[in-house]
């Protein structure tokens, strides 16, 4: 059989999705699966035993109906016996429809029938789970196909010897603090309204440094340096002297490395967070106030701790909706009170460090 899975968009998006293709090739492990993406998401899915060919749906396809086209026509000529569209847009709508595979799968919309033959309603948020929506939403795009109950729904980042010795040698080259903990710092998030405030996050740093005197290392993208410059100029002088800001990796791939060599990642709620939980570091985050806390809050434990307005005060959420909130997003941060925050920060760092 010959499976494809499409997941667009965000890397945490495609990371997440991989539970798909980890679960297909375990209940059918002759079989090939494939992985559609974007091109900057592709390095998260790299040495995946679990994909056999990752096909890239460039930006530039995209824009061009001509090319789009001729992709969809590729894609046909595959002859996949199934489709999974996790993402179920019109792109990935149309490329499913013409794909000439027997099985088209998606998430239910009122338009779907159009393209899929089997539609899968999501759990709607309200519902109670360990693990988090966007875990369990993924896996009910598999009950077409596999029966059993899954027990592997974690996603994962495989690693080779050589891209951690890598990472290890480029720490070698900076002074850190051997007798302290390595922390690699979320600084800002992949949009304004998912960025904490700068002056809090400095304070946060501040707090970070003098309880655990632990080695800091900013994870942002290049046209971010003058912003997480900013963070690094608001904190005090002896926490600057613990932030490594020019331990910097050049790419994903190497990003991933050094992540794998930290004892924590601490920051806003994102891409990062499911890359360390992908590489089983432990994460403390701060969600977006009008992040959607049910399906993003995933695999919550003593070693991986987030902190959402909806959990300090959900009457918020009765008066308001996501829009609005998102429009007034640093307003609602302003309710998320900085001592516990703190308080939960200290019994994370209890927890890792003990």
């Amino acid at each position: 059989m010959k499976f494809l899975v499409i997941q667009q968009k965000r890397i945490g998006d495609v990371l997440t999705s991989t539970i798909i293709s980890n679960n297909l090739k375990k209940a059918y492990p002759n079989a090939q699966v494939d992985y559609m993406c974007y091109a900057n998401c592709v390095d998260v899915l790299k040495n995946n035993p679990n994909i056999d060919n990752v096909i890239v749906l460039e930006e530039k396809v995209r824009k061009n109906y001509l090319s789009l086209f001729k992709f969809i026509f590729q894609i046909r000529s595959k002859k996949y016996d199934t489709i999974i569209d996790a993402y179920s847009k019109l792109e990935t709508n149309l490329i499913t429809f013409f794909s000439g595979a027997k099985y088209k799968i998606s998430y239910k919309k009122g338009y779907s029938n159009l393209f899929y033959n089997y539609n899968i309603e999501r759990l709607k948020n309200g519902t109670k789970s360990d693990i988090g929506l966007a875990i369990i939403n993924r896996l009910r795009l598999l009950k077409p196909l596999i029966k059993k109950e899954f027990t592997d729904y974690k996603p994962k980042v495989f690693l080779t010897e050589t891209e951690i010795k890598e990472a290890k040698a480029l720490i070698d080259k900076f002074s850190l603090q051997k007798d302290a903990p390595t922390f690699m710092i979320g600084i800002l998030g992949s949009e304004w309204y998912k960025t904490y405030p700068f002056e809090k996050m400095a304070e946060l740093l501040d707090f970070t440094v003098e309880t655990t005197n632990a080695n800091l290392l900013f994870n942002y993208i290049p046209k971010q340096k003058e912003d997480a410059l900013k963070i690094y100029n608001l904190c005090q002088p002896e926490t600057q002297k613990r932030i490594y800001f020019d331990l910097y990796a050049n790419d994903l791939r190497s990003f991933l490395g050094l992540l794998s060599q930290c004892d924590a990642l601490i920051g806003n709620e994102g891409g990062s967070v499911n890359m360390a939980k992908a590489l089983f570091i432990p994460t403390f985050s701060l969600f977006s106030p009008s992040v959607d806390k049910e399906t993003w809050q995933i695999f919550e434990d003593e070693k991986n701790i987030s902190i959402h307005l909806k959990d300090l005060k959900p009457e918020i959420y009765t008066q308001y909706d996501e829009k609005y909130i998102k429009e007034h997003t640093f307003n609602y941060f302003d309710e998320y009170p900085i001592e516990l925050i703190k308080e939960k920060l200290k019994s994370f760092f209890e927890e890792i460090l003990k």
